[in-house]
């Protein structure tokens, strides 16, 4: 079975590394350069602490892989597991991170409530009269995506994945239909695609859309509509005023949507969405520097959370990148259309998930059910039926 993947991002090298794994041929292109889309700009976060099961079970699912990377990729990833710190400043939050921990440590996670006192334990200079709870967890952390990307690309390409970059996707065709598209709710006649490349066509047994930000434009080549719409973020690098401890947990205060977590050589990273509006933007011609009131804005919000942030904090560089966000902010996962698998929409946990997405996604490509987590609930035509889900721990 030979398989498309189109996107170079570390989703699409995990589906990769997943189908040839399991014996299927494997071509992957990418448009650019591998990692070079919104892999390159994420934040590198891995936690468990989501609040629905789904995403839950995609971290447990993909923590191992993770944990093992030099080992089995020969690439230090720089895993730093020094947890996650959740923040809520309302009860109704707090409310939440109560049903959300018993769900979570239901699934297997060791995510705990605490007193905003027993916060400051692992963030000595929270301000904790600014807080009524938080959630914690020792099995979360962050890694860093480039050196991902890097592991994964070695990996694939030495088990003969045929890795084409500077090779975007300009059509997709049922083979044999005559046309470009294909209705979703088709029965396919020919049992393949065609995928034009401005390299010459490609033919595959099935086609996987990971192209991130991108993948909307992708699925319609072949007449899929995808919900997903493609949002600014920004990070900020930071030297902090006070002295941010090296293993200080990556702290959200989600009822300001600010967050922060300490970086190389004494720095710190802040980031949040801020602005009541979120517009779409082009993927191709977004603003990739970042705005200085922003920052000042996100140091700002970091220093109401926690006295590291003062107005000494110097303000050192920074970059913006793109969520792909689909209504519920939840991934798609899904058979599309026959042979057209969905691996998209991920709004903003992409890499974190991206071990345990290659496995289901080749279990949809091949037919088989050998991945982990249940992933029934990340279809396409949830949005249809109504049936959607609700992810509230998003920064």
């Amino acid at each position: 079975m030979h398989v498309l993947i189109v996107g170079g991002g570390v989703v699409g090298l995990a589906c990769a590394h997943a189908l040839a794994d399991r014996g299927a041929e494997v071509t992957v292109c990418e448009a650019g350069t591998l990692g070079g889309g919104s892999t390159g700009r994420a934040a590198g976060g891995i936690r468990t602490q989501f609040s629905t099961r789904v995403n839950v079970e995609l971290s447990l699912a993909s923590v191992p892989v993770w944990e093992s990377f030099a080992d089995e990729f020969g690439v230090d990833i720089d895993y730093r597991r020094s947890g996650y710190l959740f923040l809520a400043r309302t009860e109704e939050t707090a409310a939440a991170f109560r049903e959300n921990v018993a769900m979570q440590t239901d699934a297997g996670a060791p995510s705990r409530v605490l007193s905003p006192a027993e916060a400051a334990e692992y963030l000595p200079e929270l301000r904790t009269e600014s807080f009524v709870a938080a959630t914690f967890s020792a099995a979360d952390g962050v890694a860093d995506p480039h050196s991902a990307v890097q592991g994964y690309s070695d990996a694939v390409r030495a088990a003969s994945v045929d890795v084409r970059t500077k090779t975007p996707v300009t059509d997709l065709a049922r083979v044999g239909d005559g046309g470009g598209s294909v209705d979703a709710g088709a029965t396919p006649d020919a049992g393949g695609w065609r995928a034009e490349t401005p390299d010459g066509p490609i033919d595959a047994d099935a086609v996987v859309v990971a192209a991130g930000a991108w993948s909307d434009r992708v699925a319609a080549l072949a007449g899929v509509d995808l919900p997903l719409a493609p949002r600014r973020r920004q990070i900020a690098v930071v030297e902090p005023e006070g002295d941010l401890p090296a293993d200080a947990p990556l702290t959200i205060d989600l009822d300001t949507g600010a967050y922060f977590r300490p970086e190389r050589e004494g720095t710190a990273i802040v980031g949040g969405h801020f602005s009541e509006t979120d517009p779409d933007v082009d993927p191709d011609r977004f603003d990739e520097s970042m705005d200085v009131e922003w920052a000042v804005e996100a140091t700002e919000r970091a220093d109401d959370a926690a006295a590291y942030f003062g107005p000494e904090t110097r303000i050192r560089n920074g970059w913006a990148g793109l969520y792909a966000v689909t209504p519920d902010h939840h991934a798609i996962l899904d058979e599309a259309a026959p042979g057209l698998v969905v691996a998209a929409g991920f709004s903003g946990h992409g890499f974190q998930h991206a071990p345990a997405t290659g496995e289901a996604v080749a279990d949809l490509c091949l037919g088989e059910d050998a991945c982990e987590v249940d992933v029934s609930a990340l279809s396409l035509d949830r949005f249809e039926s109504g049936e959607t889900l609700r992810e509230r721990n998003v920064a």
